[in-house]
């Protein structure tokens, strides 16, 4: 425990930027649905200028997530840079979903002004990222590939997956796929009216897609006819557990759990690996090499622990400094993926995520963040907080809440009240609704799947200028919020420091305090915090916050009154001290936040 408060206290925050990488810098407000390339426009790697970069790090922000760098299938002619075509039938919507990985050696050609020397353009890309100050993360989505997947961008030696497998069988150790042996795959039956490219004529679109025998599909679905439903666009990569359940692979000792990354990379040495590890361990490796400083992965609990302890410890043997997050929605597993599996972070989202978002759409209380936040309390360093990403609802929307400031309390605790990283989604941090029907994509939801333009962040961007030339008042207002907020989290050391809830302490003693409130400091020697936060979106609250005698004797404070300032917007305010309990005389308007320093 000792050595965790020391790690708290002298890292710095992390602040994630998530972004769409072919949708940041498309100017296009076409917006059609199921449009094209030249109809709906696409964003570059060269859009994130200089300028670009200086103005996301400026956000407060220390990581970039460049979502959908490496190469995916996706329905676009670039068959003369060597490229083969993807059929459109099992591709999901036009521009391809991200997660459908063709090529894992190279990136997506849509991303480049010249797809020849699209790597190039990507590794400028990491250069310019490095120069803002920022560490460049991407995805690697090792529970699944494209269907049609071709590396022509391995190097010298490098076998491409399933093209050495045995399809005679349905699992063979060393296969990378799962078969139906004399089997062949066909397409889903179309459900709902939906039809590729929205029933647009294409010369691909025929009702059949060449794969025999089938594959087992992304999720796991076994059948030759996945369902519209099922990942059909993917295929699922033998880790090495058989159709049965059985595991062909070494496992690690009980104590392992407590074992450092190089004590891992040790154990297995000498151990027979499957192809499937190997390759993507090698897959990781390769793009250390390029630059880039950390990975996302998708569905991480889709493959076994095992192999994460030995792709991570590699990782962390060829630079420990890499920076891990994984999607593992199973809170049993949180443990196991974080001490077996070496991963830094994973998402909070069946706890965290979901508590908070009850909370702001007004039927959670703020009871429950305690809850959560004692039950990983042991791992709370791990535990990565957000309230958008790809996956979920746009706040701004009517299906999450459908205004962006009602975030504004959810951000200030979920950004101030941990020492693990905060992730936002780009345009978040000025209203975007996600509210275009894209084709594949639907409102509520930025699509991941389209060419698309996104309108408030394209308002912030004003045309490459990126100085939010375009903005409204409210949403500059909600941009500067997101900015004082972050940097505080990275140039403030409390936010590293010690964290205690004083929520349950207000609601026993204090006269008015109310559940959509909730309040917690955080502290180091040298800093001490106060957080409140109001969730009410109507309702203003006037009380005495009192602060527990043990936590005045902690923090030494021996005077009757303490200058207070709030770190967001400059409010004073004065801390009264009386038998040694500190009392705050707090009024605090629908979705505002204090964050008060004691001086």
């Amino acid at each position: 425990m000792d050595n965790l408060k020391e790690e708290k206290q002298t890292n710095s925050k992390k602040v994630v930027y998530q972004v769409f990488t072919r949708l940041f810098g498309n100017t296009k407000t076409t917006n059609k649905p199921w449009g094209t390339i030249e109809e709906n426009g696409v964003g570059k790697f060269v859009d994130f200028t200089d300028k670009a970069l200086h103005e996301i790090k400026d956000l407060g922000v220390t990581h970039i997530w460049y979502t959908g760098v490496p190469h995916h299938a996706l329905v676009n002619d670039y068959t003369q840079y060597g490229i083969s075509n993807d059929d459109p039938e099992v591709v999901k919507g036009r521009a391809g979903s991200p997660y459908a990985v063709k090529d894992y050696y190279n990136v997506n050609p849509d991303l480049a002004v010249d797809p020849a020397h699209r790597l190039d353009e990507f590794k400028q890309l990491v250069e310019r990222t490095h120069k803002a100050g920022l560490k460049v993360i991407i995805d690697i989505v090792p529970n699944h590939v494209a269907r049609k997947y071709k590396s022509i961008s391995a190097p010298n030696g490098v076998e491409g997956f399933g093209v050495l497998d045995d399809t005679s069988v349905t699992y063979k150790k060393d296969n990378n796929f799962y078969y139906n042996p004399n089997e062949a795959f066909k397409l889903p039956e179309w459900k709902d009216g939906y039809l590729p490219l929205g029933g647009e004529k294409n010369a691909l679109i025929d009702g059949k897609f060449d794969e025999n025998p089938a594959k087992w599909t992304g999720n796991g679905a076994r059948a030759s006819q996945p369902d519209q439903n099922d990942w059909y666009e993917t295929v699922k990569v033998n880790y090495g557990i058989s159709s049965g359940g059985q595991k062909d692979f070494d496992t690690l000792p009980n104590n392992f759990d407590e074992a450092d990354y190089k004590l891992h990379y040790e154990f297995w040495q000498d151990k027979e690996v499957l192809d499937s590890w190997k390759k993507f361990k090698d897959i990781a490796l390769y793009w250390l090499d390029v630059g880039v400083d950390g990975f996302r992965y998708d569905m991480a609990e889709m493959v076994p622990v095992e192999f994460w302890s030995y792709m991570n410890s590699a990782i962390k043997t060829k630079n420990p400094d890499a920076f891990l997050m994984a999607e593992v929605y199973n809170p049993d597993l949180y443990r196991a993926y974080i001490r077996i599996g070496k991963m830094d972070y994973l998402y909070d989202k069946v706890d965290m995520y979901d508590s908070i978002k009850h909370i702001m759409k007004g039927y959670g209380w703020t009871d429950h963040i305690p809850v959560v936040r004692n039950k990983f309390e042991d791992i709370e360093l791990h535990m990565l907080y957000f309230l958008e990403n790809h996956d979920e609802q746009r706040i701004a929307s009517p299906q999450f809440v459908g205004k962006a400031e009602t975030a504004k309390p959810a951000m200030t605790v979920l950004t101030t009240i941990g020492t693990s990283p905060i992730m936002i989604y780009f345009g978040q941090e000025v209203g975007e609704p996600g509210a275009e029907d894209a084709g594949f994509g639907k409102p509520s939801r930025t699509s991941i799947f389209d060419y698309i333009g996104v309108p408030h962040h394209q308002r912030w961007m004003n045309n490459g200028k990126f100085d939010g030339g375009q903005l409204s008042k409210d949403e500059k207002a909600l941009r500067d919020f997101y900015k004082r907020l972050l940097n505080i989290a990275i140039h403030n050391e409390a936010i590293m420091g010690e964290s205690r809830e004083i929520h349950y302490y207000n609601k026993e003693h204090t006269n008015n305090y109310n559940h959509r409130v909730f309040s917690f400091v955080r502290y180091t020697a040298n800093e001490k915090l106060i957080v409140v936060s109001n969730f009410d979106e109507e309702t203003s609250y006037e009380f005495a916050l009192k602060i527990p005698k043990e936590i005045i004797r902690e923090w030494k404070l021996n005077k009757e009154n303490y200058i207070l300032t709030d770190l967001l917007y400059g409010d004073k305010n004065n801390l009264s001290l009386r038998n040694d309990e500190g009392t705050i005389k707090i009024r605090i308007n629908p979705l505002q936040s204090f964050i008060f320093e004691v001086l």
